[in-house]
């Protein structure tokens, strides 16, 4: 089994949560209340999503049967 290489980082001044990857040069988040509310806003986002859809697909329900209703009234 291969061994995790353990990554070399510095503390980000005046930022406890955040450190620099030394070797991407990238800074990281080490916060897990900050992970938790990112993964939350992902959830709300892709529900938000999912409702717009439904909504729309209901609107485009709604259309076909007021058309089948008015089809129906005027024979």
């Amino acid at each position: 089994m291969a061994r995790k290489k353990k990554t070399e980082t510095a503390q980000v001044e005046d930022s406890p949560e955040l450190v620099r990857d030394l070797s991407t040069n990238a800074i990281i988040n080490t916060s897990a209340t900050a992970y938790d509310a990112r993964l939350a806003k992902i959830e709300k986002s892709r529900l938000d999503s999912q409702q717009t859809e439904d909504i729309v697909q209901l609107k485009k329900d709604v259309e076909d049967i007021k058309k089948l209703l008015e089809k129906i009234a005027s024979k």
